[in-house]
């Protein structure tokens, strides 16, 4: 089958490709942003990938199928020739995988509102390490895996059971599509501001994912989360529960954490499984590795998880754009990191303070995804920021699309945060930020930069880890 994909050089969308390619379909696709790193993958797996879009040449190659991305929408001159003919057939990617990757296997998904990139990447190495062949399909860069996407051999195969919409002709979350047999829900909050309407719009979605689970399925949930709480009972399946109380089945108990890395016990119904000492950061990586803990163990078919081994934990090193260094050298180090939600931003700021616990810690943050670019987490955001010693907010991502009254005021979250001794700044653009940088670089000894954002902050991470990279240390 000929199968032509519309956004190819999205993470999902392009390690898709790869997995059909891999099941002998012949691939080919289009994209607006055709660069590295996806265009390069693509290319030497010998996927053809366009620049832009065009009817006619789309027509020319006469696809048996059209995946259409979610980034895709109405106006789009490839999407309306796809509506105004009858001879070629589309699908959503969600639908895809159903229909060509997830058939005949037993899909792991991980789902919640953070985590879910680490979490299942977690859950793919630990059954890699069993020699298990799993399949994966990661939004993501894992450092432990060869990619982020591979078919394997073996009957589990996990993917990232994402919240967000399908595509622009189905609205249902694409967690929804891919038959969970084992499903992890590691937390729930509100997110996603452009599709759900409030908290309540969120879980009624997560319901919808929980009534998918079969009978002889599992379900792990965050025993510590009370929006996960409200949506129990769920009496159809097996459900566990992970975390810190003493209430859960699977209890996350003596954590430390240290310039090294964290430490911490597992304890299954009383009976301690393992100790764990890696070198990740925080009690929410600890939780991610408990719940991938559970669901590898369970997709083995082990009905006592402590039969599972769990050794390899100590050499997982992560994924890219997760606390991932840029630089690091005597005098200075740069970090990025993808959260983009205040509980994200505190949770990798606590653990950052394990980390470097006698550097000032000098964050800056950029408001581009459609949730944090609203003023519906003002306060959560400036709470979360007050970790740090300075704070650096940059330009709010296409703000003029919005009234001033519905956009994050960071001129307001410079105010409150100096109420708090941090120092903070705001920014009209990028590049005076990264130019404060600069200024700041001569007498920033000792400063761990810490960079936020779900976006590329216009490459001011890469320059500065270049800058300072350059200079003398």
């Amino acid at each position: 089958m000929r199968i032509y994909f519309m956004g190819i050089c999205g993470t999902a969308m392009g390690n898709a490709a790869l997995l059909v390619r891999e099941q002998g379909h012949e691939v080919c696709g289009a994209d607006t942003g055709v660069y590295p790193p996806m265009s390069d993958v693509l290319a030497d797996a010998g996927i053809e990938v366009f620049d832009g879009y065009d009817v006619e040449r789309l027509a020319a190659l006469k696809p048996d199928r059209v995946v259409v991305g979610n980034a895709m929408s109405r106006g789009n001159v490839e999407v309306e020739w796809l509506l105004n003919q009858s001879e070629v057939s589309f699908i959503s990617l969600p639908q895809l995988l159903h229909d060509t990757v997830l058939l005949g296997r037993r899909p792991v998904v991980i789902a919640g509102t953070h985590g879910k990139t680490t979490t299942s990447t977690i859950t793919t190495f630990l059954l890699d390490a069993a020699g298990t062949e799993p399949g994966w399909l990661i939004g993501g860069v894992p450092r432990d895996l060869p990619s982020g996407a591979k078919l394997g051999s073996g009957e589990a195969f996990v993917i990232e059971g994402d919240e967000y919409d399908t595509a622009f002709f189905d609205k249902r979350s694409k967690f929804i599509h891919y038959r969970p047999q084992i499903a992890v829900l590691n937390n729930l909050e509100f997110d996603h501001a452009d599709i759900f309407r409030d908290l309540q719009d969120v879980q009624r979605t997560f319901r919808h994912f929980l009534r998918i689970i079969p009978s002889q399925g599992c379900a792990i949930v965050n025993g510590d989360d009370a929006n996960i709480a409200a949506l129990l009972p769920a009496p159809w399946t097996q459900v566990v529960r992970v975390g810190t109380g003493e209430g859960n089945d699977l209890v996350i108990a003596n954590f430390t954490d240290a310039a090294q890395g964290a430490a911490f016990d597992l304890i299954w119904q009383g009976l301690l499984w393992t100790r764990v000492s890696w070198s990740m950061h925080g009690l929410f990586n600890a939780r991610n590795a408990a719940m991938a803990a559970l669901a590898a163990a369970f997709s083995c078919g082990h009905t006592s998880p402590v039969e599972f081994d769990l050794g390899a934990l100590a050499r997982f090193r992560g994924v890219k754009r997760r606390q991932d260094v840029l630089h690091e050298c005597a005098k200075w180090t740069v970090l990025e990191d993808f959260a983009h939600h205040p509980t994200a931003i505190a949770g990798a700021l606590e653990g950052l303070r394990a980390a470097y616990p006698d550097r000032k810690l000098c964050v800056s943050f950029e408001p581009r995804s459609n949730t944090a670019r609203t003023s519906l987490f003002q306060e959560a955001f400036t709470q979360a920021l007050s970790a740090a010693d300075r704070v650096y907010l940059g330009a709010v991502h296409r703000a003029d699309s919005m009234a001033a009254h519905e956009r994050l005021d960071t001129k307001r979250m410079v105010a409150d945060l100096s109420k708090d001794s941090s120092v903070a700044m705001t920014f009209a653009d990028n590049n005076a930020l990264f130019e404060q940088i600069r200024a700041d670089s001569s007498a920033a000894e000792g400063w761990v930069f810490v960079f936020f954002t779900n976006g590329a902050f216009d490459g001011v991470p890469q320059r500065t880890a270049e800058l300072l990279g350059s200079a003398k240390s």
